[in-house]
């Protein structure tokens, strides 16, 4: 099968390439001329050079090509909203009229959770236990913009895929957790493995997060190219943690000491405040974008998924931090 990969040099995509190309599949990778190709290295691939923001390059990228993996989208802090909705949602628009055009048989879209919003609940007072709030497929954005811009742009970007679908065009969206694995490259001194493992961060705000391995993730996306449903999301996750275990499990992989306390979410929120005033001059472990989604417990209903999907039990997450510090270490992230 002949597949285009947008985002092929990033984190998931980079990831989708690799097992693609050992599947025995023609990949073309599309990146921009100045992106990092390190996670290509080595790779029987095409490089087909482009840029979202220029539509006009996408049609040659397209040309041939059965199949996309869209996994294309704009990383950034909370100041750079313009920016994500340009890259992530009209990105997102211009693959998919690129697509429509190049008769590709099927799309697969690489959303987030994040594009579901927050749990209705509203942000716990005190850490929540896991299992108290699970959002599922059908839970709609309900957040502001400002406040979580990346999140804003990729719930924008799927409207963008629905109405591709509504036009013809047959597109499966998966959302995955927070995704954790080897090969990270863009964050190689800000993830939050490097940062914990460093002890950069010294305490936990309440809350809590599902995380998942990357190789679920990337057998998430090929189960649904082959199994998914035109239209319909699928929610890739793994285990419902609290912050405080997940930064645990983070320093028992590392071998250091990890954080014991849990601020109070008054407390967070006057620190989001600061943050939000300073962050444009100097670096912080944790962005207020971050601080200001404290409280709410980020777990996912994956009942749809399985049933739909058929994918396996998730890899432990114990498993995909151990591999995720390895690859770090082997980056020179703690030298």
């Amino acid at each position: 099968m002949k597949i285009l990969v947008t985002g092929s040099t990033g984190f998931i995509g980079g990831a989708l390439v690799r097992r693609l190309v050992g599947m025995g599949h023609t990949v073309r990778a599309f990146h921009r001329a100045s992106s990092t190709t390190a996670l290509l290295d080595g790779l029987l691939v095409e490089h087909a050079i482009g840029d979202l923001t220029r539509p006009e390059t996408l049609a040659p990228a397209m040309a041939g090509i059965e199949v996309v993996f869209h996994a294309a989208a704009q990383l950034g802090r909370q100041n750079e909203l313009d920016k994500m909705l340009a890259i992530t949602v009209g990105g997102t628009q211009a693959v998919m009229e690129a697509a429509f055009k190049a008769g590709v048989r099927r799309v697969v879209h690489t959303s987030s959770v994040a594009a579901l919003g927050v749990p209705d609940s509203g942000p716990a007072r005190v850490q929540a236990p896991p299992g108290r709030v699970r959002l599922d497929e059908a839970h709609t954005w309900n957040y502001t913009a400002k406040g979580w811009p990346y999140g804003y742009a990729k719930y924008q970007a799927e409207m963008m895929v629905q109405k591709a679908v509504a036009g013809g065009l047959d597109v499966v969206i998966v959302n995955p957790s927070l995704v954790f694995g080897a090969g990270d490259i863009y964050r190689i001194h800000s993830s939050v493995v490097v940062m914990g493992a460093r002890r950069r961060i010294p305490v936990s705000v309440p809350g809590g997060a599902n995380a998942v391995a990357l190789e679920d993730v990337v057998d998430g996306h090929l189960a649904a190219l082959e199994r998914g449903r035109t239209g319909e999301r699928y929610i890739l996750g793994g285990e419902d943690l609290s912050f405080l275990d997940l930064l645990r499990m983070i320093a028992q992989v590392a071998g250091v000491s990890g954080p014991t306390r849990v601020l109070p979410l008054w407390l967070v929120r006057g620190l989001a405040a600061g943050a939000r005033l300073s962050q444009s001059f100097i670096h912080l472990p944790i962005d207020a974008q971050t601080l200001n989604l404290a409280g709410y417990t980020f777990f996912y209903n994956l009942a749809k998924t399985q049933r739909e999907l058929g994918l396996p039990a998730p890899r432990p997450v114990r498993q995909a931090l151990e591999e995720a510090y390895t690859w770090f270490k082997a980056q020179g992230a703690f030298s």
